[in-house]
């Protein structure tokens, strides 16, 4: 891809990122069930890294969001050291499994539910040792049945490309992941937004499980119909 055009779709992907995300912040696009806010705009930079490559998808997502992140509480270090990282590995490693795995085996999407199902349980287990409210826990698993169903219906029925399915779960494990323990450690040291601070080793848990649960549904959901037709435009597009 030439350097301009993958600029283009950088500041394409960072500012649709950017502003979807302010949003749902404001409530636009943005459903609450209990502390539960949902953030729809993942499936933008998980669209653009499958079709643009992996490059593309990782810095417009670190840039999206540190735009969203200084709009919404303005705490650039915060950003730099937590939300930046954890997306631009999350959406860098989508693009990254999707173009490096060329066997599309079952055996990808069946790693991917086993992923899911794995959050589900995990979700059971802080709710029954009171980590989670029954209602948060139950908001988070609806969320995951959502993208399990989609996980299902694209990976077998519709679009029938297992590797993608891997990819979306994957990467978003691995940027909540960094989201839990990266809050985590911004508590020890500073104040986080609201007041917060010296979160307890739970935070970990219940951070990344709520990035992921909060999350899953729409990158499942949303960017999937977007990549199929965007695969048979953009040749087209390109005079391929």
């Amino acid at each position: 891809m030439r350097k301009s055009w993958e600029i283009a779709t950088i500041a394409l992907s960072a500012s649709l990122y950017a502003v979807i995300g302010y949003a749902s912040y404001l409530g636009i696009f943005t459903p609450m069930i209990g502390v539960v806010r949902f953030w729809p705009s993942v499936f933008i930079p998980a669209v653009f890294a499958v079709l643009f490559g992996p490059r593309v998808g990782g810095i417009s997502a670190a840039i999206g969001i540190f735009i969203s992140d200084m709009m919404i509480h303005g705490n650039a270090l915060l950003s730099l050291s937590v939300g930046v990282p954890a997306n631009f590995v999350c959406f860098y490693s989508v693009g990254w499994f999707t173009d490096k795995i060329k066997n599309n085996s079952r055996l990808w999407i069946i790693m991917a539910i086993s992923e899911e199902i794995f959050l589900v349980f995990l979700i059971a287990i802080t709710m029954k040792i009171g980590m989670l409210s029954p209602a948060v826990a139950i908001a988070y698993i609806i969320g995951i049945g959502i993208a399990l169903f989609f996980t299902i219906l694209y990976g077998f029925f519709w679009s029938k490309n297992h590797v993608l399915m891997f990819a979306y779960n994957t990467g978003l494990l691995m940027g909540s992941l960094i989201i839990g323990v990266g809050i985590y450690l911004f508590s020890q040291i500073f104040v986080l937004p609201g007041g917060a601070q010296k979160l307890s080793l739970e935070a970990i848990i219940l951070w990344s499980v709520w990035t992921y649960a909060t999350e899953i549904p729409f990158m499942v959901a949303l960017s999937t119909p977007i990549i199929v037709i965007g695969n048979k435009v953009l040749p087209k597009v390109r005079g391929e």
